[in-house]
Parts: structure tokens; sequence; C-alpha cells
């Protein structure tokens, strides 16, 4: 189910009249979102589904015996689990295949031949980066002592499954999510026109320029290149960096506009990158979620 879809307007809508609708009555919300998040995730294919679910799950359970631990090494024992079940799920789901075809492609330049590796079952899982990710830090801020693990199972999922964000981010941190839902919801005229106006810019940023550009400049171009001049090329280079710019920040637009209509806030994803005036600053600027969490989970442990 595509943002800039029929499906999704009817999904958005139904789920804002009831939402409100239950706004006092915080289970049967929470219920709602997460029915919905997996009716969302389903009609890729209910087979992400299963993974989704099993990963909320597993994450949730790890992350109440990581904080129950009474010894370091049992600590530590719990998160070597969670890091490494997560990574696994996403390294065999995503990129299994990516390596088997490297590693192919590397013996065949070396002269040794190998056979065409691919396992069919496993397939590029829609969204797992980013509910892996979640999972992730929800699990090392445990660890940290920075967060207390959830106790209920319900408000965890739909953490997890929150559809707006599912397909391209932004990616969540469950102490800025979690207290949202514990909350009773307010819309407010402000919050209203805010999430309207992001859904418009939105699909504006993907069928509009995104899409046309696609079909009628940079397919075209990177298809035969030898077909076009020097400027045309360029043009068809410069049009691909607005392309994709368009077209991922649509998503975070989108997905913050959603949200917004429901009452909750996702982080910016996207400042104007390339306003930046350096390499540092444009990633600073370009898919910030990501960043930031590469900065606090990977960058920074490592630097000690």
């Amino acid at each position: 189910m595509l943002f800039n879809s029929l499906e999704y307007a009817i999904l958005l809508g139904a789920v804002f009249v009831l939402y409100w609708w239950l706004a006092r009555q915080r289970a049967l919300r929470l219920l709602l979102l997460l029915g919905a998040s997996y009716v969302f995730y389903a009609w890729w294919s209910a087979y992400y589904l299963i993974l989704m679910v099993a990963s909320g799950a597993a994450a949730y359970l790890i992350g109440r015996q990581l904080h129950r631990a009474s010894t370091p090494g049992r600590r530590r024992a719990w998160l070597a689990l969670g890091v490494t079940s997560n990574l696994a799920l996403l390294g065999t789901f995503k990129y299994c295949n990516f390596f088997l075809a490297s590693l192919g492609a590397g013996l065949e330049r070396l002269g040794v031949h190998a056979p065409a590796w691919h396992l069919d079952l496993l397939v590029p899982v829609v969204g797992i980066s980013f509910y892996t990710f979640e999972a992730l830090s929800y699990l090392v801020d445990i660890y940290r002592g920075r967060l207390e693990p959830t106790d209920t199972p319900l408000e965890f999922l739909v953490f997890i499954a929150f559809f707006p964000h599912l397909v391209a981010g932004p990616i969540l941190r469950a102490h800025d999510f979690l207290p949202q839902l514990r909350r009773e919801p307010r819309l407010d005229a402000e919050a209203g026109g805010r999430g309207l106006f992001l859904i418009c810019v939105g699909l504006a940023k993907k069928a509009v320029i995104a899409d046309l550009l696609a079909v009628n400049l940079v397919d075209r171009v990177f298809d035969v290149p030898s077909r076009f001049t020097s400027p045309e090329l360029l043009a068809g280079v410069y049009g691909y960096a607005l392309q994709i710019y368009c077209d991922f920040s649509a998503y975070s637009d989108l997905a913050m506009g959603s949200a917004l209509l429901l009452g909750l806030s996702l982080p910016q994803n996207f400042d104007l990158p390339y306003r930046a005036a350096s390499l540092p600053e444009f990633w600073q600027r370009w898919h910030i979620s990501l960043s930031t969490w590469l900065r606090d989970y990977l960058y920074l442990p490592l630097l000690g």
C-alpha cells in the first residue's frame, strides 16, 4: 500500500475518524493503531507481517529480561542476544542474496566458477531496517539505564509497527514516542493544519516532481545514455538528484503529516540537504533520524 494511493487515503481517513472517537479509551485506541498498522503492512505481504510481529515480540521479551537481570554479565548476555537476533534477521532477509551474488561475482573474477547462489525464500522485506533499528535502540537504552521497559506489550508493538513511518522512516526513539502513546491525544487547529499541509507537500513532491522527472527525464537518460548529448546527460544527473530527494522526503512528509492528524509527532527527517555547504553538513540534513541513530548507537560507542 503506497502513501500516494487511494487505499492509503481510505485507511488514514477511517483510522482518523475511529481514533478520535476512541481518544479517551487508551487500550482501544492502541488496538486500533496496531490493527491499522498490521493491515497496512500485510497489504505488502502477510509474510512480512509475521517477521515484524516476531521481531517486536522478541525485542519486548528480551527488554524485560535485560531490565530484570541482576548482574552485569547477565545484562550483557541479554543485550548480546537482542542485538545478534535483530542483526541476523536484518542481514538474512535484506542482504543475504546481495552478499551471495557479490561472493559469486568475486569468485568468478578470481577464475573460480561458482553456481548462481540465490535463496528464493529470502526476499528484501519492506521497512525491516526501520523497525530493526528501533528495536535495537530500545534494548540499548534499557541497558544504559536511560529507559524503563514498557509493561504493556500492546504499547511496544504499536511503537514498532506504527504504520505512517514503516516504509521510509523516520526512525523512532522509544523515549520520544512511547510517552505520546500514554497521553490522551489532543488535536488543535495548528497541528491539524500542519498535518494536512505536510501531506499535500508530500503528495506534490512524489507525484508531481519525483515521478514526472523519473518518467520523462531520468529513466530515459540512464537507460540509453549514448543517445543523449552532454547537456542532456547533465540534466539527467541533476534530475536524478532532485528525484531521489523529492521521492524520499515525500514519504517522510506524508508520515509526519499522517501522525499529526492522530495527535502524534514524528521527528524531522530532512532539512533542505542540498543547501548544505559541506559534505558533513549534508549528512546532518539528509535522513536525520538515521544519521543521529548511527551517531548515538554505533559511532559514539565505538569511540568509547
